[in-house]
């Protein structure tokens, strides 16, 4: 599985489990610790928490081993490292606060239609 389809991997669990405003950053111009960012967010610290957990459940059903893990789920932000993919599950409220959207504005946004998900 390439890096794009991991990414996309993200994507539809985030989608299954109901998480809000999911986005795809492919940040590999601009950057060299990873290749595409996906960013989302819990609707509450408790679904925050869950995100992250069937994240990586389902990641390692797929043999995809997560290098690290930042935050909590009762901090409102966990950073989830999967080598050239970085999960960041917010809070709205975390999310609002640091904007990464903005800050990597500059990068290509991409789109995964449910087709290509499945």
């Amino acid at each position: 599985m390439n890096n794009r389809e991991i990414a996309g991997k993200a994507v539809a669990v985030l989608n299954n489990k109901k998480a809000l405003d999911v986005v795809v950053i492919d940040i590999t111009e601009k950057s060299s610790f990873a290749d595409y960012l996906v960013i989302a967010s819990g609707g509450s610290e408790r679904q925050v928490g869950t995100l992250s957990g069937e994240i990586e459940d389902q990641f390692a059903k797929e043999g995809i081993i997560m290098k690290g893990i930042e935050g909590k789920k009762n901090s409102g932000w966990i950073l989830m490292d999967f080598g050239d993919v970085i999960v960041n599950i917010f809070s709205a409220e975390q999310r609002d606060r640091y904007n990464i959207e903005k800050v990597w504005s500059d990068c290509n946004f991409i789109t995964f239609d449910e087709s290509s998900l499945q």
